[in-house]
């Protein structure tokens, strides 16, 4: 993520009187918290209390060291705070002055920078370092330089973040080189015609994969010498916001790789807010977008049985104000818990600046740092996600639909040529949220995944386009023909007219010779389609053929209804997969859980209603409340009290702190409360019977508390300062 690291604090003493993470007489029902490794944040900085965020994880950015402090210094901050301890660092970009200054190894690397057509360097985090073509000496770099000293550390978990190349890169003299290893002749400018651009950009990409093979083949040998057993995961921006942003990266082809172990899924408000087109009104739809983001980034994991960490993030790097943080922050978490069968969060990047720098409390008032309301509601949502389970049960909705996608969406972004432009990925969005925006939650399916038998395996109807991208690999065909014959229902929507048809790929060399890739594709399915609208049965499936390019049903108003009947034709008759229902929301069950999120420019302006007990998780005050109203635009995240199947023991049901060393006696329970200095806990705890007597310390002090007991729910409520020493909270009843 492009974060500023923020100065490291000095002057710090560092405590060694610490909780572990799990008491020894745990409720039965709790799930033991040693060794996991389920939530996790990113931080350049030692530990800190007023950032000690108490997730499993804690992820050292960066082997640099300060005047103050050693890379080891950092680390080791936050292992005796009792955190699982991992690394991350940029793999196109980083703290590697000495590369490019030449202490390394002699050599000045400063041709190693990505560079513009104007000559001009492309430089990372407002001109400190350059974006990097990994060339064969910042790989040896990158090997013995970071990875060895991460291991000699005693590090096991690396993540290699953002393998970013620019589009519009792509003209230094360490790329021309590259270029004339990887394809046996000069280099061509990309801005001169269509394939070049293709092949420049196919070569970034490349680039990178191999960069990312290297280091984490290295990685995984060089441990294996030292004794441990490492992983290696890619922090990576989604491919819909990748394609947005104009930026090449490996993507879903990494997760095929042996040294690879999984990804997280960097998305949140700076990626999720990029405008796009929607019945002809082009603006920010931050939940609809991380809803796609999320999918994409899982679709492209999922079928590799790869690891995989969603991600959020309370503010975001461009400065805004607290509720416009707020309010989409609600969006991007929504959104991430839709996705029923991932479990696993970095909760946060950059805590200090989230807890320690100043944003806009409105437009012209001034600033401030993180107000307490938010804060505490923040802490609420991130602990939950300590406890939110992997669920079986399905957002609802009509599914079963898929969207396909490829890596070479990327490829096809820079520059313009004879005015066939994208500026908003509109044939992506044409082809989801028309039938997002009815309430159908579409899946992402990536084409470079189609060789795993789980890629189509609840896929009923799959749309596609080579509008916006091409097939990597003829064998993609195949597997989507057979598919097709064995009873799946597949929509191609496209002219096939855009400018990258005929550029220099598989479908027109080594004895093919087919205009567009799509005509590969027909002629494995034995059909030849011409203009309008066709459909063709083969074997047990069928085949819809749309001559429109799919950025025409969302650019224009009213220019989607014959896509979407298609498209329930498809599933209702031809997939037999029942009926198509269109709705404005999405609702999920997820073990004690509630979410919620009721979409505007849907099919109705009606609110969704839910009747019952719960407690409002977005409000940190965490009042118990009988009818939950989620209007258009807004979600809602609820914890069903109703659904506590245990009456007779008492349960932390939400806090904006992290619960541990639970202890039950007869009718006493006590757990130690831990979040960051210098915020507010609330928590809502479930008692068999009013309670008796409350005590919260710190230290064996009492501490000043409120408390209120809801004999309806019997809940009760509490609301006191944090301190991640501990604050110990006990209850009779």
């Amino acid at each position: 993520m492009y974060k500023t690291i923020n100065k490291i604090l000095i002057g710090f003493v560092f405590s060694f009187s610490v909780f572990p993470f799990t008491g020894c007489s745990q409720p039965a029902h709790r799930e033991q918290k040693i060794n996991k490794e389920k939530t996790a944040f990113q931080t350049a900085s030692p530990w800190m209390p007023e950032i000690d965020v108490r997730s499993d994880i804690a992820i050292i950015y960066g082997t640099h060291d300060t005047k103050d402090y050693t890379f080891e210094d950092r680390v080791n901050s936050w292992k005796e705070r009792g955190y699982q301890t991992h690394f991350m660092t940029g793999i196109a970009w980083g703290h590697y002055g000495d590369y490019f200054s030449g202490k390394w190894d002699g050599k000045k690397h400063w041709d190693a920078g990505q560079v513009n057509i104007n000559g001009d360097t492309i430089w990372h985090n407002k001109g400190t370092v350059p974006y990097i073509v990994p060339v064969r000496s910042y790989i040896e770099y990158f090997k013995q330089k970071i990875i060895k000293k991460v291991l000699d550390a005693g590090i096991s978990s690396i993540y290699l973040e953002e393998p970013e190349f620019w589009n519009f890169g792509g003209y230094s003299e360490a790329f021309k080189k590259e270029w004339q290893l990887y394809y046996g002749f000069p280099w061509r400018p990309q801005h001169e015609t269509p394939e070049n651009a293709y092949l420049s950009n196919k070569l970034k990409y490349h680039l990178y994969y191999n960069a990312i093979d290297q280091v984490s083949q290295f990685a995984k040998e060089y441990g294996k010498n030292l004794g441990l057993s490492v992983k290696v995961y890619i922090p990576t921006h989604s491919l819909v916001n990748y394609t947005a942003f104009r930026i090449v990266s490996p993507e879903a082809s990494l997760a095929s790789l042996p040294g690879i172990d999984g990804y997280i899924a960097q998305v949140w408000t700076g990626t999720a807010r990029v405008p796009n087109y929607f019945n002809g009104i082009v603006k920010e739809r931050v939940f609809e977008s991380a809803f796609l983001e999320y999918g994409s980034m899982i679709s492209m994991t999922e079928p590799t049985n790869r690891k995989i960490f969603l991600l959020t993030d309370p503010v975001e790097d461009q400065p805004r104000d607290w509720a416009d943080f707020k309010k989409n922050y609600q969006a991007t978490f929504t959104a991430m818990l839709l996705y029923p069968r991932v479990a696993n969060y970095e909760v946060m990047p950059w805590p200090r600046r989230i807890y320690m720098d100043k944003y806009k409390l409105s437009k012209g008032k001034g600033e401030s740092y993180i107000p307490r309301f938010y804060s505490t509601q923040m802490q609420v949502m991130i602990n939950s996600l300590n406890d939110m389970p992997v669920s079986n049960n399905n957002i609802n909705g009509s599914r079963g639909i898929g969207v396909l996608m490829s890596n070479t969406i990327m490829l096809q972004r820079y520059p313009v040529f004879n005015g066939h432009t994208d500026k908003y990925i509109s044939n992506f969005y044409g082809q989801t949220l028309p039938l997002l925006k009815q309430g159908i939650p579409v899946n992402l399916v990536h084409i470079e995944n189609l060789s795993y038998s789980k890629t189509l395996k609840d896929i009923k109807v799959l749309i596609m386009s080579y509008s916006n991208m091409k097939p990597p690999t003829p064998e993609a065909h195949k597997y989507i023909a057979d598919w097709v014959r064995k009873g799946g229902v597949l929509i191609y929507c496209s002219k096939d007219d855009d400018p990258y048809q005929s550029v220099m790929e598989w479908w027109n060399t080594n004895g093919m010779n087919y205009s567009a890739p799509s005509e590969h594709l027909f002629d494995l399915l034995g059909i030849d389609p011409q203009t309008g609208t066709q459909k063709f049965d083969i074997e047990k499936g069928s085949v819809y053929v749309l001559r429109e390019n799919p950025k025409k049903f969302v650019e224009k108003k009213n220019t989607d209804n014959k896509f979407i009947e298609l498209v329930k034709n498809a599933y209702e008759n031809d997939a037999k997969a029942g009926v198509l229902n269109y709705k404005n929301n999405f609702h999920l069950e997820r073990g004690n859980y509630e979410i919620i999120s009721v979409m505007d420019e849907g099919v109705t302006d009606a609110p969704v209603i839910l009747k019952g007990s719960y407690i409002d998780l977005f409000d940190p005050e965490l009042p118990v409340i009988t009818k939950a109203v989620v209007e258009p635009g807004e979600q809602a995240f609820l914890y069903n009290i109703n659904k506590i199947s245990n009456k007779n023991e008492p349960w932390v049901l939400a806090a904006a702190s992290r619960i541990d060393k639970e202890v039950i006696n007869n009718k006493e329970y006590s757990f130690i409360c831990k979040s960051p200095l210098n915020t507010t806990n609330t928590m809502r705890v479930f008692l068999p019977d009013n309670p008796k007597k409350i005590s919260v310390s710190l230290n064996n002090k009492e501490i000043a508390f409120e408390q209120k007991w809801d004999e309806k729910s019997k809940t009760l409520y509490l609301k006191f300062e944090n301190n991640p020493e501990g604050i110990r909270v006990n209850i009779l009843w």
